[in-house]
């Protein structure tokens, strides 16, 4: 990763700390950016007379704020990089600084993958069109939970839709420009509240979509953010990277994998009787109310549910549990990506309805998002 073409906008933030005569602040950084950290505090203190605390613990995202450890600490403004604001009360100043990187990629590598994904997006149209209302077998399906995730879900166009991770979206404007040159009908898909910038995906929100996005691109690196998105469109997408230039695609093999996966874990807790129910303590992950929803569920199919709260989830901290398995209401993406470290079963709440009966496999997989 090139740092120097990287804008951390420290003159804003020195700026705002000045404005505000802010004496003590605190910086909270992404994993990816902790190199750096210590040169940016000297910066942020030699451009101000403030002093700067740094958040060592892990940060996953503008979800896992600080706020309370960091008032406790006397600290006036916290200063989180690598992030947009989210629609959760930090409950105290907060400047979120994006970072963007000014990449250029060419278009040409991606052309004919996006080109192959437009006609996937055509033949589902056409299947659509010939049979308005199919009739699903409950093998049927198992079948399409396993193969493709979304085929049930209604499809109404073929338009390319362009997102990016938070680095790249000020470039989404100008790759729009280029790929309707090309020939393409794109669009920058909106997504809700948790979402502050058109074409913006998170971990665990793809609001943006629409039924008339029949592929995408994404404009990043790396596949967290792919994989959620094909988990929760069912639709083939696209991987432009801006840091090498490099074309790729998340292939439906993959996706398939993880689903087998899922499908394995949702099979194996049935015939658990007692569960964990994670609920996370960071304030953007918070959902007890989900939570105590699984407890009660899981009461009427004569189980038990015992509800555990925890800042930070991982297998040393649960494990020792005498439950049978757990149910994550914390980060979505801790079920999906990290299951594989853990001793027992640890599902989403849609597979736990799934397990109990309540929801079906006709209406495929249903990917755990907070809105």
């Amino acid at each position: 990763m090139d740092l120097e073409r990287h804008d951390f906008q420290l003159s804003e933030l020195v700026k705002k700390i000045k404005d505000n005569d802010n004496r003590l602040i605190a910086l909270q950084v992404p994993e990816g950016l902790k190199m750096q950290a210590l040169e940016m505090m000297d910066k942020i203190e030699g451009d101000s007379e403030a002093k700067v605390i740094l958040a060592a613990d892990p940060c996953y995202g503008a979800c896992d704020l600080v706020h309370d450890k960091m008032k406790m600490m006397g600290v006036e403004l916290v200063a989180h990089m690598g992030h947009s604001q989210m629609n959760i009360d930090s409950g105290m100043p907060t400047h979120f600084i994006p970072v963007t990187y000014d990449g250029d990629p060419e278009i040409e590598p991606v052309l004919s993958i996006i080109s192959k994904h437009k006609a996937m997006a055509e033949h589902r149209l056409i299947e659509v069109e010939n049979n308005n209302n199919p009739v699903i077998t409950e093998n049927d399906g198992k079948a399409r939970f396993l193969d493709a995730v979304g085929r049930v879900s209604p499809l109404k166009g073929n338009k390319l839709g362009l997102v990016g991770s938070i680095q790249h979206l000020h470039l989404l404007e100008e790759y729009k420009e280029r790929f309707e040159r090309a020939g393409f009908d794109v669009v920058i898909p909106v997504g809700g509240e948790r979402l502050t910038f058109p074409g913006q995906v998170l971990g665990c929100n793809y609001s943006g979509d629409r039924d008339d996005i029949g592929h995408y691109l994404f404009l990043g690196s790396g596949d967290f953010h792919p994989i959620g998105l094909v988990m929760h469109t069912g639709k083939p997408l696209a991987l432009l990277d801006p840091y090498n230039g490099e074309a790729s695609e998340m292939s439906l093999e993959r996706i398939e994998r993880i689903l087998r996966q899922r499908f394995g874990l949702i099979m194996a807790v049935d015939e658990c009787v007692n569960f964990g129910i994670l609920i996370g303590e960071k304030p953007g992950q918070m959902r007890r109310n989900l939570a105590i929803r699984m407890k009660r569920l899981l009461e009427k199919h004569g189980k038990k549910g015992y509800l555990l709260a925890l800042d930070h989830v991982s297998p040393d901290l649960i494990d020792f549990y005498p439950v049978d398995a757990f149910v994550n209401t914390a980060c979505p993406r801790i079920a999906i990506d990290d299951s594989v470290r853990y001793a027992k079963a640890l599902i989403t709440p849609f597979e736990l309805e799934v397990a109990l009966g309540e929801k079906k496999w006709e209406n495929g997989y249903q990917f755990d998002e907070i809105p």
